[in-house]
Parts: structure tokens; C-alpha cells; sequence
């Protein structure tokens, strides 16, 4: 299967409790669609830590750009918002820090509208199992034996009394 190369999706919003919630349904669904299931958790924790670092922060007049891009190798997340402040890694544990526990690279830039947040991971073109069944092996078909002969047992011929009497248990 060749997968083509560059797929991207981008969205623009305004920075809601509600809408993080839908945007990670929306982009798990176009990694599901792109054969990235296993990148739908983290990448939608960390979708999900920036848009809060909007919410928090820039506050009520959040104008944001969210952006997927897989190359076939690698997906770029992005998130770009309109706020001039530039975030920071803190030791607390969350934020930046979990996006960078997500990710295998992660950074910041200023644009000339505010700041754009990014992060990535390693994400190689998947593998698909044939639907149509493959020859067996070289040697699968000789190493099988055919089952061994059952000697057959005379078994004694019933008598009309021990049809007509129950049996003991």
C-alpha cells in the first residue's frame, strides 16, 4: 500500500472547554482515517494541553489555527494563537512539559500575529495485512503427519435383557 505523501488538516477556532473536547474527537478521526491509531492518544493529550495554554492564557479573544501534517514519516502537530506571550517550560509536570513527554521534538516560534506551538512524532507508514491468503510455507505440508490409526475394538453384542434393564451409575 503506498500511502500519499502530505496529508494535512487544519482548523481555525476560538479556544472553548467544548471545543477541545470536539477537536480531539475530529482529529482522532482523521488519524484513524490516515491508519495512525496508535498516535490518537498521545497526539490528542497533547492537541489538548496546548488548546488549554490558550484557553488560559490568552484568554477569551483566543483566535487559533490548529494543524495536522503526516508526511509518511513524521506528524506535525501545530498550534498557532494570537497572544504575544511566549510560553515556558515549568517542572510542574504539565503543560509543555507533558507535550514534550508526547513528543520526540517539540518548539515554539513568534510569528507576526502571535506565537505558533508544534510538536512531533515519529510516525511511520503503516503496514497492512493482505486480505487475499498466502501460499503456506515451503515444508508446512510435509511436516504434518496424518493421524495415527484407531485399531478397531470388537464390542460384545447386546443382549434383549440389557436393552430392557436400566442402568446403574
Amino acid at each position: 500500500m503506498t500511502v500519499p505523501l502530505d496529508r494535512h488538516y487544519s482548523v481555525e477556532l476560538q479556544v472553548s472547554a467544548e471545543r477541545v473536547c470536539q477537536l480531539r474527537r475530529i482529529i482522532a478521526a482523521h488519524l484513524r482515517h490516515w491508519s495512525l491509531e496508535l498516535h490518537i492518544r498521545p497526539v490528542c493529550r497533547g492537541v489538548k494541553e496546548l488548546l488549554t495554554n490558550v484557553h488560559r492564557h490568552v484568554g477569551d479573544n483566543n483566535n487559533c489555527v490548529v494543524e495536522l501534517r503526516w508526511s509518511g514519516r513524521h506528524l506535525t502537530v501545530s498550534v498557532a494563537d494570537n497572544g504575544a506571550e511566549m510560553p515556558r517550560l515549568l517542572s510542574t509536570g504539565g503543560g509543555l512539559s507533558r507535550v514534550m513527554a508526547l513528543s520526540d521534538s517539540w518548539g515554539t516560534c513568534r510569528t507576526a500575529e502571535g506565537k505558533v506551538v508544534w510538536f512531533t512524532r515519529y510516525a511511520k507508514e503503516p503496514r497492512t495485512v493482505e486480505l487475499v491468503p498466502t501460499a503456506p510455507l515451503p515444508g508446512v505440508l510435509e511436516s504434518r503427519r496424518p493421524p495415527a490409526a484407531v485399531p478397531e475394538v470388537a464390542v460384545p453384542e447386546a443382549t434383549a435383557a440389557s436393552d430392557t434393564a436400566p442402568a446403574l451409575v
